[in-house]
């Protein structure tokens, strides 16, 4: 899923297909995103989908349809019209995690959807205030135990990436951390900023900045490897929390029916888009790994992430607030 040799072979394949679609898009395309403006899936959603305007000629209008863990906004576009004109900026919450945790959830992840294309994936950083005492996860940990249920950290919403890192986080080290959901991490970011709370696992694009201008310090990474972007900031396995990797990745769905070729086209668009070298060094600035690949590839890439998430989600015994 993460090399760019997908993303040729993907647009070799669309290439040498009949075309069905030339007509599309022939009005303005709603991106669904399910958090608010300024988080890391607006942002990876607002630089594809300019690229995408320009090339169709047709605006990609982002509607941020914030709350629930990204749910409100797949809900709405699993039961929009599938006729193309309608998407969705799929997230690893909404798409992988949430089946595994809400018992009621008013979508099917894998019916209700046709998987279009994988934008790719960024690090979850844990980032605590300036003002909390400490240097490193180590330090952290001795805080947390010895201020127990007293330190707050901040998510984009309870069954996110960022809450299930905090759970995975306190079932590793045996500390107590109170959880504090927002709708989405802008405003969780502008807390934790101001102080309000006092670190955070969100995603690399609305904290790198922060990062650098010493506003937030950044203690570990929870992918396998350091991110290019924050050499200096070791992996929380490396920190000695054995087993610790998680990252928020982005890709565009639509609602199930949508027509092949629709489905066909936007795909070698995006693949297009994501092998533009100014999409690719927007998307690098903030921390993004970029994917690309076939419709196929991207659910069969899904239905994994499900059942890791179940997997996870049973032996840290993660529970809904």
């Amino acid at each position: 899923m993460r090399s760019s040799k997908l993303i040729w072979l993907a647009i070799l394949a669309a290439a040498t297909a009949p075309s069905f679609a030339q007509s599309y898009p022939s009005k303005p395309i709603r991106l669904l995103v399910g958090f608010a403006p300024g988080g890391g899936t607006d942002i990876v959603a607002r630089v594809v989908g300019q690229k995408l305007s320009e090339w169709w000629g047709q605006q990609v209008i982002v509607e941020n349809r914030a709350g629930a863990t990204g749910t409100i906004a797949a809900d709405l576009v699993a039961k929009s019209p599938a006729d193309g004109y309608t998407l969705l900026m799929g997230h690893v919450n909404s798409n992988a995690i949430a089946p595994t945790l809400f018992k009621k959830l008013p979508y099917d992840a894998v019916k209700d959807f046709a998987s279009i294309t994988y934008i790719g994936y960024v690090p979850n950083v844990l980032t605590v205030h300036p003002s909390l005492p400490v240097k490193n996860v180590k330090e952290l940990i001795a805080l947390a135990k010895a201020r127990a249920g007293e330190l707050t950290c901040a998510s984009s919403g309870t069954g996110s990436t960022q809450h299930l890192a905090l759970e995975l986080f306190m079932t590793l080290t045996g500390v107590k951390i109170i959880h504090v959901p927002y709708k989405g991490s802008g405003q969780a970011i502008v807390d934790l900023l101001a102080g309000q709370v006092q670190m955070n696992f969100d995603t690399m694009p609305p904290v790198l900045d922060h990062i650098r201008a010493n506003r937030l310090r950044a203690l570990g990474v929870t992918t396998p490897k350091r991110a290019e972007q924050l050499p200096n900031v070791p992996t929380l396995e490396e920190t000695g929390l054995k087993g610790f990797e998680m990252t928020n990745w982005y890709g565009v769905v639509a609602p199930a029916a949508t027509p092949r070729d629709i489905v066909t086209k936007v795909n070698a668009d995006i693949n297009k888009a994501l092998a533009d070298p100014t999409v690719r060094k927007r998307l690098a600035e903030v921390g993004t790994e970029i994917g690309g690949g076939t419709p196929e590839a991207f659910d069969a890439f899904i239905k994994t992430e499900i059942a890791k998430y179940t997997k996870l989600v049973k032996a840290a015994n993660v529970q809904l607030d």
